[in-house]
């Protein structure tokens, strides 16, 4: 094996002693030097710049300079030297030569008569380029996390030039090291705290456009189900509205989703799930937009054994991300291909493939990108720009990868892998909303629904749901929790909806008190909230709400989910007497 080459410089005028150096150094066995010579200070500083050797052996007294000022020459613009320089003194100027290792040179010998000490060279060359390859190291990794700083704007800017200008000395005093570290730590709280004030303000957003959006797709659907039926030209403008209204609540939708991702607080649920079934449920859905473009679907038969690990709910987002975008993306009467094919390597890719325009090249890397429509800001196409940079993070944070090939004038493929797995758990699914209708009960057995709520515009929501399609219920509310808990005592209502952002004490905290009273423990809780983040439906779900509605809701989602609470509720109470 070759042994490592590396280039000293010696600046000595002193013959004897650069023998003595080249005696030292042709010895060591593990590394060869590559020597330049220099016998005054100023050929030592042309030949520093034009060679930039890997380490510098500098003798203090030189003819036409000394240590001092050759080192003072050879800083460059930043102040600092670029190059190790070691310091070969007498034994009458230690305290010179230490004066040296303050002004920048890394380390010093001192020249005994026999100049024994030289046969030191090797070791102290090497352990000087290694400290100077550790320390180049913390500077790129310091220069790194610097640039993973950038949203801080002002604020990391500002940290980011008080830490350069600490990192000049830093080996000049321990104390200095500790308190640029002081800088870094306050800098990562202000980055933490600037993080957490977003996530604050965007779930503050979501849950006060939220409520105003509850009214107006709640009422609209009820005068869209209701009778006698809106007139033609009603009907179209009241979708028109609900088309607006969903649009929107997809736009919030997204960027929480977004938000939660990049602050780390998404949690996902991996299960087993069937390709076969999800890709039905997804074609589905996918269709009315397709038949509203004129655009041809063509979902392949899907054998049973493909069956992914992931997430299912996000992986079912991705799907109607994808084949939205390759249906808006297409052009007029074109086709969109999906196709799932297992590999030998254990994983399974799903494509999708479309008839559009094409991206080039230079598009492409830009394509995931936050907010970046690829100059279709424009354009008539609805969209945020953040679909596919979501798409793109739940599919890698589900262990997978996703890709892109596209070919102008011909189309674009957009496929993920998924790590396949086993046969898929059973999964309980709910009644999807499809048309809200006045059910008629047998016996017509009355029921007791209390609603707790603030919001005047959604409890008055609610209450005319009730009254045109459960005439088997009668609705009791409440504007605050404390009075919620009285009713919900005095009446024993057999479901109760709570808001959780209630003016004297929480929902949640409602609940609890509910669930602890004998009374009034068989009785399912049902959260309809804005409250819209991952973690308030998951804290809800822990804290024992039967279920958690986000607003706005789908009324006929609404409507199952009481008729899954009063199944429950029969079930709890037969359970609580046996127990009895």
């Amino acid at each position: 094996m070759s042994k490592p080459k590396i280039h000293i410089l010696i600046v000595e005028d002193d013959l004897v002693d650069r023998m003595a150096c080249r005696r030292a150094l042709a010895q060591d066995p593990n590394c060869k030097f590559v020597l330049s010579e220099a016998k005054t200070g100023h050929e030592g500083l042309q030949l520093a710049y034009q060679q930039k050797p890997d380490c510098v052996l500098l003798d203090y007294h030189l003819p036409d300079m000394n240590g001092l000022e050759f080192l003072a020459g050879l800083r460059n613009d930043p102040g600092e030297i670029p190059v190790p320089v070691i310091m070969l003194t007498g034994t009458d100027n230690v305290s010179v030569a230490v004066e040296a290792m303050k002004c920048g040179a890394q380390d010093y010998l001192v020249k005994d008569a026999n100049r024994q000490c030289l046969d030191l060279l090797p070791a102290v060359i090497q352990r000087v380029l290694r400290e100077r390859r550790m320390l180049m190291e913390k500077k790129q990794v310091e220069a790194e996390l610097r640039q993973h700083r950038w949203h801080l704007e002002e604020l990391v800017a500002t940290r980011t030039d008080e830490l350069a200008e600490a990192n000049k000395h830093l080996r000049q005093d321990v104390a200095e090291r500790k308190r640029v570290q002081a800088e870094l730590i306050h800098a990562k709280a202000a980055a933490e705290k600037a993080n957490l004030a977003k996530s604050n303000f965007i779930s503050r957003m979501s849950h006060e456009l939220r409520t105003p959006l509850n009214a107006i797709l709640g009422f609209a659907q009820l005068i869209e189900a209701g009778s006698p039926k809106p007139a033609p030209g009603q009907m179209a403008r009241l979708k028109k509205i609900l088309h607006g209204g969903w649009y929107l609540l997809d736009l919030i939708n997204e960027i929480l989703d977004l938000s939660t991702i990049e602050s780390g607080n998404l949690v996902l649920s991996q299960e087993s799930v069937s390709l076969a079934v999800l890709m039905s449920e997804c074609q589905g859905m996918i269709e009315p937009q397709s038949q509203r473009y004129g655009i041809h679907l063509i979902f392949h038969k899907l054998d049973d054994s493909l069956i992914v690990k992931a997430d299912r709910n996000k992986l079912k987002q991705v799907l109607i991300n994808l084949l939205s975008n390759a249906i808006k993306y297409n052009r007029e009467q074109g086709t969109v291909e999906v196709k799932c094919v297992a590999d030998t390597s254990g994983y399974i890719r799903i494509s999708i493939q479309d008839t559009g325009i094409g991206l080039p090249p230079e598009k492409l890397t830009q394509l995931f990108q936050p907010f970046n429509r690829l100059g279709q800001e424009s354009g008539s196409v609805e969209g945020t720009g953040i679909g596919l940079v979501t798409s793109k993070q739940l599919i890698e944070l589900m262990g997978g990868v996703i890709h892109v090939e596209s070919t102008v004038g011909v189309g674009s493929v957009f496929w993920f892998e998924l790590a396949s797995a086993t046969v898929p758990q059973l999964e309980a699914r709910g009644c999807k909303a499809e048309e809200i209708t006045p059910r008629i009960y047998v016996g017509m057995q009355q029921h007791t629904l209390l609603y707790v709520e603030d919001n005047p515009v959604n409890l008055l929501l609610v209450r005319e749901l009730i009254e045109e399609v459960r005439p088997d219920m009668r609705l009791l509310s409440a504007d605050n929790g404390k009075l919620g808990i009285e009713l919900a005592r005095t009446h024993l209502p057999d479901v109760i909806l709570m808001d959780i952002a209630l003016p004297d004490i929480s929902g949640i905290e409602a609940m609890e008190i509910l669930l602890k009273d004998p009374l009034t423990v068989h009785i399912p809780i049902v959260a309809l909230s804005a409250n819209a983040m991952p973690h308030d439906v998951l804290k809800g779900a822990g804290a024992g709400f039967f279920r958690h509605i986000c607003k706005p809701f789908e009324l006929n989602e609404l409507m199952c989910v009481i008729d899954e609470a009063l199944e429950f509720r029969k079930s709890r109470l037969v359970s609580l007497n046996n127990t009895n």
